[in-house]
């Protein structure tokens, strides 16, 4: 029998990961509900691998699946039709990569892109907002596709040091989030942080090279790198060169 779930007040810590609910109880991977959402809050839980994850109407629920979907940065999958758009990517004058210079577009964007098998979005406003306060902070990060001066896909993303978060993309052309993807891939190669966080496992992430992983381990790998300097967030077109070496 599952344990009742614990309901923050504003104030009030986070229980421990392991009282998360498990495989037998009836939402697997929810820690708790409550608590106050805010820059402060979401920093207290990104470092206790924990994220908030809910829908309008919904109280803010938090969570920290066992086991955790993560990709190592070495070991993304460049199929041959991405590894193509890639290279034209880099070719093309007119495309670029930019980094946090439209935080909030992007996470617009993605708040009106349903995920895959959902009507609607979880990224309701008080999350938007949380998030930006965060970028504020320095903390969450915006990676960007641009064509032609015109914002075409991206991602956001938040870091702790070198422990990187992924959160959610959104495309608008062929292509456009998974080139944010590669390019935050290439980014965190060229800084030495070894993988993302991509929370829970789906037939997209995993044939990018995303596997599942035991909390506990996540836990252990993202605590190290959270306690390492904090990456330089700039993005040269350098990165893809060593990105695209590899077969």
């Amino acid at each position: 029998m599952s344990h009742p779930l614990p309901w923050l007040a504003p104030q009030q810590p986070f229980p421990p990961v392991e009282a998360t609910w498990g495989a037998d109880d009836p939402i697997p991977g929810l820690l708790a509900a409550g608590g106050q959402l805010d820059a402060e809050h979401l920093r207290a839980a990104y470092s206790q691998g924990i994220f908030p994850w809910f829908s309008e109407g919904q109280p803010t629920l938090w969570w920290s699946p066992d086991p955790r979907m993560v990709l190592q940065t070495r070991e993304l999958r460049l199929h041959r039709s991405l590894r193509k758009s890639l290279v034209r990517f880099r070719q093309d004058p007119e495309c670029e990569i930019r980094i946090d210079s439209a935080f909030t577009s992007v996470i617009g964007h993605c708040a009106r892109t349903p995920r895959q098998g959902q009507d609607g979005t979880w990224i309701v406003q008080a999350i938007i907002d949380a998030y930006v306060q965060l970028h504020e902070q320095g903390l969450a990060h915006s990676v960007e596709t641009w064509v032609g001066g015109r914002l075409v896909g991206g991602l956001y993303c938040v870091a702790l040091g070198r422990a990187v978060f992924g959160e959610s993309m959104f495309a608008h052309a062929s292509d456009a989030s998974k080139i944010a993807l590669a390019a935050l891939v290439a980014l965190c190669r060229a800084q030495d942080a070894p993988q993302i966080d991509c929370q829970q496992a789906t037939p997209h992430l995993a044939s990018l090279g995303a596997r599942e992983m035991p909390r506990a381990e996540f836990l252990r790998r993202m605590k190290q790198q959270s306690r390492r300097p904090a990456m330089q967030w700039q993005f040269d077109p350098v990165y893809w060169d060593e990105l695209l070496s590899r077969p």
